[in-house]
């Protein structure tokens, strides 16, 4: 309020001032006198400072005319100029509100109009670097992949956005599918920043996918150094890489690296079953049978499961059954509550012909938690008791429609395998697989026809595989059993 006031005054003042020199000098008797050629001009006071003023005015104009023609000169002849300056300025601010629109078109999903603001940003702007992404990313939206592709080629060529066009291309042909060249731009993009979380995790996962494990092992090696992955991840996982690269040394019959990478597998991750038996195998091999032992009762002490009890009897392959059920104890009793060590010594008596002992060894596990393996045993120890036909298909019946027990299942997508698997085939996911019952379990049909075989006797029209299943399950109880046998 007194600054308006003040401003008021200061006005008012300056007027009055002027007024005041005005008066004085018409009040003033002298004047100006020109003349030239034959022209005479006559000014008082008043008129000669106002002409005087005018003068200097188009002096001035004059002189800013003829500096805006030579800055039109230099402009045509490329040389900077406040003039190109200008021009500049305006471009650029074109350039950078072209931008701004085609960000907000990209972020609300309009994908045609933030292509178009893109195009126009990169006219006005000429700096590939900034506004190549925003073209990309905008033609991706928009559905136009050459010109995205165009765009993600323009950031190759600038240092500061060689990662940003490769990244970008990798994840085009991802999406098309093209894994080999995705492969090839994962191993660029890794060398151009090794400590990209992202980049560390699809090329992790093109390696494996390839089975490149001593890649995808300096991959994980370099994902543990940067702090993103924790010591105990990091040894479960490199020893998953370390089997499957011990198993690919067997493929090419280089038994020697084999077995040496299969027992520095079982020694990062004591409780990898296929590790385990592995290395106990490859020990085997080499005549090392106690250290065997020591590795396979570890295991199975962590997650008691058939394939390492196959392993464990492997070590004396030539033993008689009863000699076996003796000596496989010492395995079993390192898990003694466990169902499989049940089920294991129950298969290992009924190779051995010792019925009732088999029948105590496998105790109510039918009732509390049948399984088709438990109930092929029931079936086989009937059988061998001589007990009437009747009861033994009685329990196949139940077989067929018992739950199969525990699997290879993906803890990610549930999928079920029949084998280890570093990737779930379903989903891909990475060191997924446990060993556990699966969510879904079989159970008998609304009409129980999966019965009628066992009922009448002998298979009906459609059921063949039933039966098949059913006479296959009483003679192939364990990889144990048969090898005693």
């Amino acid at each position: 309020m007194l600054w308006s006031l003040l401003k008021v005054v200061m006005f008012v003042a300056f007027v009055a001032a002027l007024s005041f020199a005005a008066t004085l000098l018409q009040n003033t008797q002298a004047g100006l006198r020109i003349a030239f050629a034959g022209w005479e001009f006559h000014l008082g006071p008043l008129q000669a400072t106002i002409v005087l003023l005018v003068l200097l005015a188009v002096l001035w104009l004059l002189m800013r005319a003829v500096g805006l023609l030579v800055a039109t000169l230099r402009f045509v002849t490329g040389d900077e100029t406040a003039l190109s300056r200008y021009f500049d300025r305006n471009r650029e601010r074109k350039g950078y509100a072209a931008l701004n629109e085609g960000l907000i078109a990209l972020a609300s999903g309009e994908g045609r109009l933030a292509l178009l603001r893109a195009q126009r940003a990169e006219k006005y702007l000429g700096k590939p670097e900034i506004t190549a992404l925003l073209v990309a990313q905008a033609a991706e939206v928009a559905g136009d992949s050459a010109k995205a592709t165009a765009a993600y080629k323009a950031l190759l060529a600038n240092d500061s956005t060689r990662f940003v066009g490769v990244r970008g291309l990798l994840k085009q042909k991802l999406a098309e599918g093209d894994r080999n060249t995705a492969l090839k731009l994962a191993q660029k993009a890794f060398e151009l920043r090794p400590k990209h979380t992202e980049t560390q995790d699809i090329l992790l996962q093109l390696q494996s996918d390839s089975a490149d494990w001593a890649g995808a092992r300096a991959t994980l090696g370099a994902k543990a150094r940067g702090g993103s992955l924790p010591k105990d991840v990091f040894r479960r996982r490199d020893a998953v890489m370390a089997l499957q690269q011990a198993k690919g040394i067997l493929d090419e019959g280089a038994s020697i690296e084999a077995r040496e990478a299969a027992i520095d597998a079982n020694k990062k991750s004591p409780d990898l079953i296929p590790a385990a038996a592995m290395a106990a195998r490859a020990l085997i091999e080499k005549g090392d049978t106690k250290t065997a032992e020591r590795i396979l009762k570890k295991a199975y002490a962590a997650l008691p499961h058939p394939d390492l009890a196959a392993a464990y009897a492997e070590i004396a392959p030539d033993e008689s059954p009863t000699a076996r059920v003796k000596r496989m104890v010492a395995l079993l009793d390192t898990a003694p509550n466990s169902d499989e060590s049940r089920l294991a010594h129950a298969e290992l008596l009924i190779a051995a012909e010792d019925f009732p002992a088999a029948r105590r060894a496998l105790g109510d596990l039918v009732e509390t938690t049948p399984t088709t393996r438990s109930c092929v045993i029931m079936a086989a120890i009937e059988r061998g008791e001589g007990s009437d036909e009747a009861v033994v298909r009685g329990w196949m019946s139940r077989a067929l429609i018992a739950p199969r027990g525990p699997q290879w299942c993906c803890d990610a997508c549930q999928a079920i395998h029949s084998e280890w698997l570093p990737t779930c085939t379903n989903c891909h996911g990475f060191d997924t697989l446990s060993w556990r019952a699966p969510n879904e379990k079989l159970g008998p049909s609304a009409t129980g026809a999966e019965l009628l075989p066992l009922l009448v006797g002998s298979p009906a029209k459609g059921k063949a595989d039933q039966a098949d299943r059913a006479d296959e399950a009483v003679i192939d109880l364990a990889s144990v059993a048969r090898s005693a046998n």
